[in-house]
């Protein structure tokens, strides 16, 4: 990658996205302090550790061992965030030739997740610095000898989180929690996630190719697709499980997708406008959207989406299907409440360790709630396949373009501002 490119565009400037500086990021001491005491950290460092904590460690000494040798063996480009909002093109050591079963990959297309403000912000337990971005499209570039779907030249989606395609989970379709790694292993995620690289690199070691990588539809945009690997199918399973079910029993059935409402940390809503998207690809007809960010509520009407802002919620009747991207305790409860009997409830993700739930409404509506982790590989050829059909357009959720090379300045922008989907390409 060269050091030229130039900074982020928006996309359509109807949407009046706001210009400039929104949010402030934390500094060393702030985001320290953050760390350690974050309700949640303990929990998620468990669950992390829950098994093949030797492996984790193993990769945790790596890590570190290559931080002393990159000074002398080969070097890449990588974008690391740190503490303060600072995002630095670093030196890093370059991956080894692929072993047997390995794959190196270059990313041509990178997009953020809406996680990405607030961990790169300083504002979340995942500690700082590490390699940033975990949702790309990429070309292979080298496999080891024992790939036998992929070649050099093949694009590719690359799922954020790291899994076998082999172990009974993987079978299963749960490859979120694949056997062969220690859990929430996952690109783009520092410590947490196991150190495993981040995508906004010019090298990427895919571990498992044949079981990891889903060969990019001919037609299929790589800048369309780039958030496959997370966003679009986050926002997919949030959907697709329950829908179509839903759409049987009553072809009117109406699906209610909540974004940001109130006070929360600073993270984007592409997940919840691509749920969006999903739901009428499948056949949904009322597909209402809330947020209280007027822009946000712009570009959901410009989509096709009804569009609401949080005060309006009390005007809407429960909904058979209600996707809860809130993140927060209060949102969470609004969300259920706003269920209808026999209906269900999706969040995409929590960061709190405990929250209140509503159990007797829930028990007497009969409501069905569903919190989990995505499992992406699982989900990607769908979604993919929704996309190559034409009826699932991603690409109508980017709000940001920019390129790759100038990844440094387009994050750093996409962190401080309000950006839904930044996409960078070569």
């Amino acid at each position: 990658m060269g050091t030229s490119g130039s900074a982020a565009r928006i996309v359509d400037e109807a949407f009046g996205y706001p210009e400039g500086r929104q949010h402030a990021p934390h500094g060393w001491f702030r985001h320290l302090a953050g760390v350690a005491t974050a309700t949640s950290g303990p929990t998620l460092m468990r669950v992390a550790l829950d098994r093949s904590a030797d492996q984790r460690f193993e990769r945790l000494k790596a890590a570190a061992r290559g931080r002393g040798r990159k000074a002398s063996g080969p070097t890449m480009r990588s974008l690391v965030a740190s503490p303060g909002g600072q995002l630095r093109w670093c030196d890093v050591p370059a991956p080894h030739n692929p072993r047997p079963d390995e794959a190196l990959v270059h990313p041509i297309a990178v997009a953020t997740c809406d996680l990405d403000r607030a961990m790169g912000l300083g504002r979340t337990p995942f500690l700082l610095p590490f390699q940033f971005g975990h949702e790309c499209v990429a070309e292979v570039t080298e496999v080891g000898e024992a790939v036998t779907s992929f070649r050099p030249g093949d694009r590719v989606v690359v799922p954020f989180q790291i899994n076998c395609g082999r172990c009974q989970q993987c079978s299963a379709g749960l490859t979120g929690n694949c056997a062969a790694v220690p859990p929430i292993s996952m690109y783009g995620f520092g410590l947490t996630g196991g150190h495993w690289g981040g995508v906004l690199a010019d090298l990427v070691t895919v571990p498992f190719a044949d079981g990891m990588l889903v060969r990019l539809p001919d037609g299929v945009d790589p800048a369309a697709a780039a958030s496959v690997a997370d966003n679009v199918s986050d926002g997919y399973r949030c959907v697709a499980p329950h829908l179509p079910a839903l759409l049987e029993h009553d072809p009117d059935s109406e699906v209610l997708i909540l974004g940001e409402l109130g006070h929360r940390i600073p993270l984007s809503s592409s997940a919840m406008l691509y749920a969006a998207l999903t739901a009428k690809a499948l056949g949904a007809r009322q597909v209402h959207f809330v947020d209280r960010r007027e822009h946000v509520r712009r570009h959901a009407e410009a989509i096709g989406l009804h569009a609401h802002a949080p005060e309006d919620l009390r005007k809407l009747p429960p909904a058979p299907l209600v996707v809860d991207g809130t993140v927060t305790g209060p949102g969470l409860m609004t969300a259920i409440t706003k269920t209808a009997s026999d209906g269900v409830c999706a969040s995409t993700a929590s960061l709190r360790r405990t929250t209140r739930i509503p159990t007797a409404l829930m028990y007497g509506r009969n409501i069905s709630y569903h919190l989990a982790r995505s499992h992406a590989r699982a989900h990607i050829p769908a979604v993919l396949d929704l996309m190559a059909s034409g009826a699932l357009d991603a690409a109508l959720v980017t709000s940001h373009l920019g390129a790759l090379d100038a990844a440094d300045r387009v994050i750093g922008e996409h962190l401080r501002g309000e950006a839904t989907k930044t996409i960078l390409t070569e």
